[in-house]
């Protein structure tokens, strides 16, 4: 189980500035297909400089959840440590 790429990243605009939430298609390369679902997360940076990620499935996924909520909360901390996130 592998994550290609975050399709189609649309950031949401907030007030609150340590506060960001997006919507995407995670592109995920399964053992039998590959398959794109729907997501939404929010990055929270704590006053320490902690960043706190939550996400949702906004469809269900014929695919056990927990390696694919490790796999896409990997890949997502990556693209941020990285800046290839939108600000």
């Amino acid at each position: 189980m592998k994550v290609l790429e975050l399709k189609d990243l649309k950031r949401e605009e907030g007030q609150i500035f340590y506060l960001r939430k997006y919507t995407c298609d995670a592109v995920l390369e399964l053992p039998t297909n590959t398959e794109n679902t729907p997501i939404f997360f929010t990055i929270e940076t704590s006053p320490i400089g902690e960043k706190i990620i939550e996400l949702s499935f906004l469809k269900p996924l014929n695919y056990p959840l927990l390696p694919v909520k490790k796999a896409i909360l990997s890949f997502i901390l990556d693209e941020e440590n990285a800046g290839k996130l939108p600000c």
